[in-house]
């Protein structure tokens, strides 16, 4: 009797091993639904179309991510390097072969809010898909238009260099329940016209919170962080939330318009990196009724404390011991390296009390660059440089990487932190070395 209970347990078990086993075999396997797509009646036609999708894709910063320095535009092959392996930018051109001169119009509004490639493979998630599903079906439509009338490029880009199991693409169909927009982002009726269009911006086309909010080891977005910023392939995005300190609550909506149009703002500093990119190719080529939409957005996401230690001080007690014209030479032993590093390349143009003596742009004042007790993009543009040009103007800072070596990098590191932000100096040569191999 007992022999027969076990056998009958046995062969329950077995059943519904065998169906766990069918359906996640179907669910991982099963073709990926193909849906017809067409435009709504106000969807313009002809140049108009063109032309508005032209504004989306530079909205949505397209030619940043599939692009490399000196290539074509929108042919792909720029690496993001991931913790699990490297993913290379698809070409976008309208080329038949290697671009998406083969997709219909179906098939791209699949990729591009869905992430599902036109052969059915599943997309990663270094293309932001989980923010462009909020855009309509119009916009990617008209992007779309856009991107058809470009040069086609015969453009092969290199395979993708991911660890196992990262590297199999079934896997995201997983990765997709449990980070996906559950659905797509509706206007609040509360809110105004201006409100919702900022938010359809940041959220959507303008992709904010995929840099500006950190990952988990499954590199989905940590929906309780949302905005509080992140480090990525060496570069901080900082804190987009209304938080005083560590944010942006301080700003006030014009401060924040101009920063996005130019990348820089008075007593604010400049942007660098991936955000000065974003400056120069998107954000600085919009309506200035966008940027001041997606300024009213920003200043109401939820305060979420950042980096601690990384307030603002607007005039710490080392720079204020300064003038324009003589650097305070208290300082001893590595703070003496950092000086005269600072001295001899750096003073001329960012000047002794931070005000910046060429360029606007070159004003250290109240900069979260030098107020990040981390110093992660501090470090990154001594190494690396950074430019920005916009249809305002711009700036550019050369690269100081080749110049000094870690140990210098970090002296001068410091002596900024501690002279225009008042933080204690906690840059290391190791981690010289390490922003050096990250910022490439």
């Amino acid at each position: 009797m007992k022999g027969s209970r076990l056998r009958r347990f046995g062969l329950i078990a077995l059943v519904v091993a065998g169906l766990l086993l069918v359906a996640a075999i179907a669910f991982f396997a099963w073709p990926a639904k193909l849906e017809a797509v067409a435009p709504s009646p106000a969807q313009p036609t002809g140049r108009a179309l063109v032309e508005k999708g032209r504004y989306l894709a530079t909205a949505a910063d397209c030619v940043a991510c599939h692009s490399t320095p000196n290539g074509e535009p929108f042919a792909g092959g720029l690496a993001f390097k991931l913790p699990f392996g490297t993913i290379y930018s698809s070409n976008i051109t309208p080329d038949p072969k290697n671009g998406i001169g083969a997709w219909s119009d179906a098939e791209f509004v699949r990729a591009v809010r869905h992430g599902v490639r036109n052969d059915g493979q599943q997309l990663y998630p270094a293309f932001p898909y989980t923010a462009y599903t909020h855009m309509s079906t119009d916009d990617v439509l008209a992007i779309r238009a856009y991107l058809n009338t470009l040069r086609p490029v015969n453009q092969a880009v290199a395979v993708n260099q991911l660890s196992f199991p990262f590297n199999q693409r079934y896997l995201m169909r997983a990765w997709k329940l449990l980070f996906m927009p559950k659905q797509p982002l509706r206007p609040d009726p509360n809110q105004s016209a201006e409100w919702n269009r900022g938010a359809y911006l940041v959220e959507g086309a303008g992709h904010c919170a995929e840099c500006h909010t950190p990952r988990n080891l499954l590199y989905g977005l940590k929906s309780g962080q949302k905005f509080a910023g992140a480090t990525t392939q060496g570069w901080k995005a900082y804190n987009l939330t209304s938080d005083p300190e560590t944010g942006i609550g301080g700003w006030s909506v014009e401060e924040i318009t101009r920063y996005l149009a130019t990348g820089h703002t008075p007593g604010r500093g400049a942007a660098a990196g991936s955000m000065g990119e974003a400056v120069s190719l998107s954000l600085s080529r919009l309506t200035p009724q966008d940027l001041r939409a997606m300024a009213v957005y920003l200043k109401t996401i939820p305060p979420r404390p950042g980096t601690p230690g990384s307030k603002v001080n607007p005039n710490p007690p080392l720079m204020a011991a300064s003038t324009p014209f003589a650097p305070a030479r208290a300082e001893v032993g590595p703070d003496a390296v950092g000086l005269r590093i600072f001295e001899g390349a750096c003073a001329s143009c960012h000047g002794w009390d931070g005000s910046g003596t060429h360029s606007p742009y070159g004003a250290l004042r109240g900069a979260q660059t030098v107020n990040d007790p981390e110093a992660t993009n501090l470090v990154q543009v001594i190494l690396h440089g950074s430019e920005i040009r916009t249809p305002q103007g711009g700036a550019s800072m050369p690269s100081f990487g080749r110049a000094y070596d870690d140990a210098e990098i970090a002296a001068v590191a410091n002596y900024v932190l501690r002279h225009f932000g008042g933080k204690a100096a906690t840059v290391t040569p190791e981690r010289v070395a390490k922003a050096r191999r990250e910022g490439e």
